[in-house]
């Protein structure tokens, strides 16, 4: 396996099926910048596994023998806020993977992502942002829109609008966000630097109590806002 360094973003493989395991597992190890620490089978084994060793990234599978990926990432990231989880799905559609959502995923992909995406999301995750699979993304809001999803998270207090604690600018960055732009897209459309854009995402990701962008765009479409709104 790649050499761990200072830079070395440590990652543990998760799937019941031992040939898609090995498989993610060397197209991590191929990056100079991913060491896989580590590979479960179960839900059970990924839990331990990542008390144990600590990964930066989880690459979970959603469905397994036993306790399934969902599950297990709502375990890990109670357990630790800071270990980013990465879901697998096989379908776009897949109901179960949206609940990895509010278990604390910070990413969504399919199986049939192309190696060097897949290298590109674990990077991306680890920095802070996340993913979702450009399919999986209006599947996800409408599936929340619809079901009536709980207004309860964090980001939500009662009686009280979120969003009344950004600033102006905040809410611009807000909405570039849930339109799903990224952090240079957004300095392209608002005119900021990369390091301006950063922190203005940091403060309204603090003051919404958000984990990542996955939850902001959930928020964004849930109370409807949109650049120019309120």
């Amino acid at each position: 396996m790649t050499a761990t360094t200072t830079s070395t973003i440590r990652v543990l493989v998760v799937d019941d099926q031992e040939l898609v395991r090995m498989g993610n597992a060397l197209t991590l190890d191929s990056a100079d910048d991913i060491e896989v620490v580590g590979e479960a089978a179960t839900g059970e084994e990924a839990i331990r596994l990542t008390r144990e060793l600590n990964p930066d990234v989880v690459l979970m599978d959603v469905r397994m023998p036993g306790m399934g990926g969902i599950e297990a990432t709502k375990i890990i990231t109670t357990v630790d806020p800071t270990t980013r989880v990465l879901v697998l799905t096989t379908f776009d559609t897949d109901e179960y993977a949206f609940g990895g959502l509010d278990a604390g995923a910070s990413a969504f992909l399919l199986k049939s992502t192309p190696p060097d995406r897949l290298r590109a999301a674990v990077r991306t995750v680890h920095a802070g942002d996340a993913v979702v699979e450009p399919r999986i993304t209006r599947q996800l809001i409408d599936h929340y829109a619809s079901s009536g999803a709980p207004r309860d998270r964090p980001s939500a207090v009662a009686n009280v609008d979120p969003l009344d604690q950004l600033s102006p600018r905040e809410r611009d960055v807000f909405a570039c966000i849930v339109a799903g732009q990224s952090n240079a897209e957004i300095g392209e459309t608002l005119h900021l630097s990369l390091a301006t854009v950063k922190t203005h995402v940091n403060r309204i990701f603090a003051k919404l109590h958000l984990r990542d962008r996955v939850h902001a765009v959930i928020l964004g479409h849930e109370l409807r806002f949109t650049r120019g709104t309120r």
